[in-house]
Formats: structure tokens, sequence, C-alpha cells
């Protein structure tokens, strides 16, 4: 029945659509659009970075039962290569019960403050509290667990030189400490593709968003956001409404362990696509391009179309499916499903998962999985409120 469907002018037709569209989004997720980027940068001066401790910032620490972690993040923050009487640290429990609370407050004679949350709302919440206690000009966002660079602070205080920066993300990177996690490696090439195309945005003209450990904004621009909202999309989202920009500072580096399964890859993921959805489709005045053409360009480049990514693979492997008569497209419906057969055989063979390539399919069909099903949420109104980072 195959074979008869696509040996009719409507088979072809209906085959050769679903393959083009799903094939030009996919390249123009991955090739069209950061090429896009390169190609108008190349006429754009270089935008350097200049640290600075001029003004005075105040760090928000979100935290969720960090018993665990926060510590030894205490510890490096207080050490961190800037004026300590010009840095405020807040520390905001999100309904913890595992003994933050008790560490936290063993830091009170270095200077670090605690914001107790009893409610348990999510990280947005617990820094809309944490910023009414902010006494400085400059608010940081960092997550418990992140490992900042000595030199940090100091970049993302010097994006504030220029007046028309309002939001400042610094470079997030990943690290793999078992050097054989599966999920390590893709997010690795993940999170180097996201950072170069930060830099060119930047270079361009301004992001569309932060890195959510390590990024800041002006007090006086910071908005409260509902609770369901992902922050760190959407914060810097309303300093564009307020007509300044978002600033890439590379020097103001960051590091977080990679999650070790495709599992906790997955349900991350979709928690941080569902949010990040919700919270795009909250300012949709900025996905208009006869009114922000720039950032409109930005989002739905590198967000709507990119969650769309597994609706094109559908499509192409449908097209494909449809075609399979012919040999060309019987070939490439055979790649797709030998790939998917890798990513299908890191989840279960120790060797492949073991392979930093072989494992990047897992990685890829991980994500887009999860983007298909933040899709669905959306639809079916499912919210994120809070966050169950995986911990040691």
């Amino acid at each position: 029945m195959n074979q008869l469907f696509a040996g009719t002018n409507l088979g072809l037709w209906v085959g050769t659509a679903l393959i083009s569209i799903g094939a030009a989004g996919i390249g123009y997720a991955y090739i069209g659009y950061p090429f896009v980027l390169w190609l108008i940068s190349q006429f754009r001066p270089a935008k350097p970075s200049i640290p600075s401790d001029e003004l005075s910032l105040s760090m928000i620490i979100a935290a969720h039962n960090e018993a665990a972690n926060i510590r030894k993040k205490l510890e490096e923050t207080v050490a961190l290569d800037y004026p300590r009487e010009k840095l405020q640290i807040i520390v905001a429990s999100d309904g913890s019960t595992d003994g933050t609370i008790e560490i936290v407050r063993e830091f009170a004679e270095q200077g670090v403050e605690l914001v107790v949350v009893e409610e348990r709302l999510g990280k947005t919440n617990a820094q809309n509290v944490a910023v009414r206690k902010a006494r400085n000009s400059i608010l940081v966002f960092s997550d418990a667990t992140t490992v900042y660079d000595s030199q940090a602070l100091r970049y993302l205080a010097g994006a504030y030189r220029d007046p028309h920066v309002g939001a400042a993300s610094g470079r997030y990177d990943y690290y793999d400490p078992t050097d054989g996690s599966p999920a390590g490696s893709g997010s690795a090439a993940f999170w180097n593709l996201e950072n170069w195309i930060k830099r060119m945005q930047w270079r361009i003209d301004s992001l569309s968003g932060c890195c959510g450990c390590i990024y800041s904004v002006r007090r006086d621009l910071y908005s409260e956001l509902a609770p369901e909202i992902i922050s760190d999309l959407v914060q810097p989202l309303h300093v564009l409404l307020k007509h300044h920009r978002v600033s890439f500072q590379e020097g103001a580096q960051a590091w977080e362990e990679a999650t070790r399964t495709a599992g906790e890859e997955f349900s991350m993921r979709i928690r941080v696509a569902t949010r990040g959805m919700k919270g795009l489709l909250s300012v949709p005045s900025l996905m208009a391009p006869w009114n922000y053409p720039s950032i409109a360009f930005q989002l739905w480049s590198h967000k709507i179309v990119r969650w769309c990514i597994p609706i094109f693979l559908l499509l192409v492997l449908v097209g494909c499916g449809l075609l399979a008569s012919e040999p060309i497209f019987r070939g490439l419906l055979l790649v797709q499903v030998t790939f998917y057969g890798f990513a299908l055989a890191s989840m279960l063979v120790p060797s492949i998962k073991r392979s930093r390539v072989l494992s990047l399919p897992l990685y890829f069909c991980t994500i887009n999985t999860a983007f298909l099903l933040g899709i669905f949420c959306v639809i079916r109104g499912r919210q994120y409120n809070v966050w169950q980072p995986v911990r040691r």
C-alpha cells in the first residue's frame, strides 16, 4: 500500500513536501541561522570585555535542599576576586528542609545574608523575594552548584560601563567529572554552540536570553515574574522591553557538572523547554518583527524554530517512509533509522555509553524529545514552578 501511495503523484508531492519542510527547518536551525549571524557579525566591530570593580553588586543564590553543596559554594563566593565591601551575598532558601538554612547561617559573620522562603514556590519566586532585600545597583543570579571563575564578577560589572546595557550574561560550560557520561559530551557540544551564538548576537546587537546560573540585571530594571516563568529567559526580555541591551561577557565564566544519564537530562530539558515556551508567550510583542526586528529574528530563529526541530524530524522520517520505494529515499530512511538505533543502543550498551562520539545521537534525541513533550505540556497547561536539580 505504501508503494502504491508513493507511486502516485499525490504520494510523491506529499512525501517531497514533508521532506523539504522538515529538512529546511533543521538546516536553518543548525546551519542557516548560525551562518546568518556570522555573516552579519562580519560587518560589526568586536566588543571587548573590560573588567571593573566600580559598582556594588548583590549576588543572589537560590537554593532548595542544597546541604551537600551550599558550604562549598559560599566558600568559593566569599573568595571571589571582588571588593568584599562592594559585594552583598544573599542565599534564598526555597522551602529547604535538609539543613541548608543552618549551614548558611554559619556564614553570617562573613556577611552572607539568608532569606527564608517557607513555602516552596520555585526558583523565580525565591529570586523575587531575595531581590527585595538587595541593596546594590546590580543584581547577580547564581545557582548553588555553579563554580565561578575568580574574575567572573569583575567582567559582569564591567558590562555596565555602557549605560545602554541593562543585563549581562556570563559564559556557561558543562564539565563531566566521570569523563564517561553519555549526557556530558552532548551537553558540552550543545553549550559550545550556545556560547558561540550568544557571542555573535552580542556582537551584532543584543542577547535575547541569559545563562541561568550566571547573569546579572540592573536593580532598577528588574521585573518581578510569576513563579511559573523561567527567569533567565524572560527577565532579559523585560530589559529589552525597557529599551536596554543584554550583554554577553565571555570573561565571566562559570561551570556546572553535567547530568550523568539520559533520564536526568530528559527530565531537566522537559522542564526547561516548558517554562521557556510559557515565558516567551508572556512577552508576545517581542516576537513581532515590525516592533523589534532584531530580537524577533533571534527569538523565532533560535527559540521557536529550535523547539520545532522534533516536528521537522518527524516530517522527514514520514516523508522518507512514503517514498521508500525510491532508492535515494530508502537510503535516507536507513540513515535515520541507524541514527536513532545508535541513540537507543547508547541507553543499553555500556561500551557505547562510554563513547563520546557514539553517545551524541542519544543526547540529540533526548533534547528533541523533551522539546516535543514541552510543546504538549504547554498545550495542556502544565506548569513547572519548582525545580529539582540532580545532586550527587
